[in-house]
């Protein structure tokens, strides 16, 4: 039976890979769990700092930051594209890259150049194969980012957004909906919109906002800013750590239920040869007692 043995070897592999695609559904949960409890833990620091910073821009109106001002006339574009290191996550990394892709395309189609930070190996690869600009990188985060990975490559754009050299700057990620779902975003980072600086009445009415400024208020303003804008993207690359955790336990789930799915059909198929092979033993033995007894 040289068929049911290849059915045998073919079943005993599958099954060798459910089990590994079960093992990585699990280690997916865990690290899942505690990506999302990271991505919630730093909410509280980025909305703090953009209530003071909100707070002393309002209290200094004749000042304006070089972050919420214009670029000019430098006819560039700066993205940060977040994505991860590793694979085997379903579409994330494609789905955001569609969208970054979709993006440049209309930047360069009204003229403008594009400087390109990669935070994740395959948005680094993905750059250098489409011959973007990439001024700075960072890959290899790990299960947790750092801030102090983030900051060099992020300075570097932002430097040059205030040296005047790019009109804008947009921050290029995946965000976490829910375990089941998320979302591609190209938002604008830089200049600041100034919707994301706008306090809402309870946030006005929740602190007593009494400060001494130290050395003055446009050097505090300035600092805070970057202070806002660095945790915005810290909290990008945590979001997009509970997104990659969410679609790899997805997709290993995914994995796993199709190969029980092929074991059962393989199944099927060797018992179905089986029962040939024995039923034709059996009509030749018939056939040759027969003869035999004739």
């Amino acid at each position: 039976m040289a068929v049911g043995k290849e059915i045998r070897g073919k079943i005993k592999s599958v099954e060798n890979t459910k089990k590994i695609t079960k093992a990585m559904e699990m280690v997916a949960a865990s690290k899942m769990r505690k990506a999302q409890e990271r991505m919630r833990a730093a909410r509280p620091y980025a909305d703090k700092v953009r209530n003071i910073a909100a707070n002393l821009a309002q209290a200094n109106p004749e000042y304006r930051s070089p972050y919420q001002r214009s670029g000019g006339d430098a006819k560039a574009v700066g993205f940060i594209v977040v994505t991860t290191d590793k694979g085997l996550c379903g579409g994330l990394n494609t789905n955001v890259l569609r969208a970054v892709t979709v993006k440049m395309k209309d930047v360069q189609a009204a003229g403008n150049g594009i400087q390109a930070v990669a935070i994740g190996n395959k948005g680094f690869g993905f750059l250098n194969r489409i011959g973007a600009n990439v001024v700075s990188h960072a890959i290899q985060l790990g299960d947790a980012p750092q801030l102090d990975k983030l900051i060099g490559p992020v300075k570097v754009m932002l430097d040059a957004f205030v040296a005047g050299k790019l009109d804008a700057v947009h921050l290029c990620y995946t965000k976490f909906i829910n375990t089941m779902k998320q979302e591609p975003m190209v938002e604008q980072l830089l200049p600041l919109p100034a919707a994301k600086l706008e306090q809402s009445a309870a946030e006005k009415s929740q602190h007593g906002w009494d400060y001494i400024y130290e050395p003055d208020p446009a050097t505090v303003i300035d600092e805070l800013m970057q202070r806002y804008i660095e945790a915005l993207v810290y909290q990008a690359v945590a979001e997009n750590m509970a997104s990659e955790q969410s679609a790899r336990m997805v997709a290993m789930k995914a994995a796993t239920d199709n190969a029980g799915t092929l074991i059962g059909e393989l199944k099927l198929i060797y018992n179905k040869t089986r029962q040939a092979a024995i039923t034709k033993e059996l009509s030749e033995i018939v056939s040759g007692a027969a003869a035999i007894g004739g």
